[in-house]
């Protein structure tokens, strides 16, 4: 695999609707391989329309303008006679909030592998449901009721699900836009654990609000204010050694990064510090 199989590359995005919004600003940005990236900032700065503009979910909207370009493993995702359904299933997209298909819980998984003819037998297509579910640690909590609605399951299992059947096309990319951000902290824990498993067999890009997370599952970060890349780096580096003044300013001040520990930022420091910086922002993409 490309070290570096998704990278932006002056990338812009503006809104063009009542009044003209330049959401994301010439950011060139790679994303390693194997590793869990997370975008940090404020609400209203850009984080949720950069993570959307990698796999072209923004041309399901209007009003929206592309400059620049995204690479996968060095091929441009918008400059391609490729169709933006096999972009999608090669960048797969998890969102804020957890959404079953009103289908059964193996029908969730199976869906993209029917869609993409990606089986070649029944017992083919169960061995990959299976697998997928086996790989967000879901399998043993539903093996029993797989014909089951999948929208009957609590909101952090229907979480997992997203993410297996995200999995499931076998995508390269994983983005996670904020995927604990509507669960309890059980269930988040649950999620968690599964991106942690999972960063070592993909390269997931990850929106956060919450620097304590950060903290916990990074290997790398970068901080989008107004649309621009401030900093980037490992996630030691940038929380011990912070480069910038800004940075220093949004987490609080150099502080140290145990692996082993859950972080000492609280949900409602990181909150206060978020709301502090975004007083002056422009509102989140429409």
């Amino acid at each position: 695999m490309n070290e570096t199989p998704l990278e932006t590359d002056t990338l812009s995005v503006t809104y063009t609707g009542d009044r003209e919004i330049e959401a994301v600003k010439g950011v060139s940005i790679a994303f390693p391989a194997n590793r869990l990236t997370t975008i940090i900032g404020p609400s209203g700065c850009g984080k949720s329309t950069l993570l959307k503009s990698l796999n072209r979910l923004h041309e399901i909207q209007q009003h929206v303008e592309i400059d620049g370009d995204v690479l996968l493993s060095g091929d441009s995702v918008y400059d391609t006679d490729e169709p933006a359904p096999e972009i999608r299933k090669q960048i797969g997209y998890v969102p804020q909030t957890p959404t079953a298909l009103p289908l059964s819980i193996y029908e969730n998984v199976a869906y993209g592998l029917r869609i993409h003819d990606d089986y070649e037998s029944k017992a083919d297509l169960d061995e990959k449901v299976e697998t997928y579910l086996r790989k967000v640690n879901l399998w043993e909590e539903v093996h029993d009721r797989m014909d089951a609605p999948g929208a009957e399951l609590s909101t952090g299992q229907i979480q997992r699900l997203c993410v297996a059947r995200s999995l499931a096309v076998e995508p390269e990319v994983l983005l996670c836009d904020e995927v604990t951000s509507a669960l309890d902290p059980i269930s988040a824990e649950s999620v968690e654990e599964t991106l942690e498993a999972l960063k070592s067999e993909y390269t997931i890009v990850m929106v956060t609000h919450s620097m304590a997370q950060a903290r916990r599952l990074a290997d790398r970060v970068v901080f989008l204010y107004l649309g621009e890349v401030v900093e980037a780096g490992d996630v030691r580096s940038f929380f011990e050694d912070p480069q910038t003044e800004r940075t220093r300013q949004f987490i609080g001040g150099p502080t140290p990064v145990d692996p082993g520990s859950a972080g000492d930022t609280t949900e409602a420091e990181d909150a206060s510090t978020a709301a502090e910086l975004a007083a002056s922002s422009p509102p989140e993409e429409s």
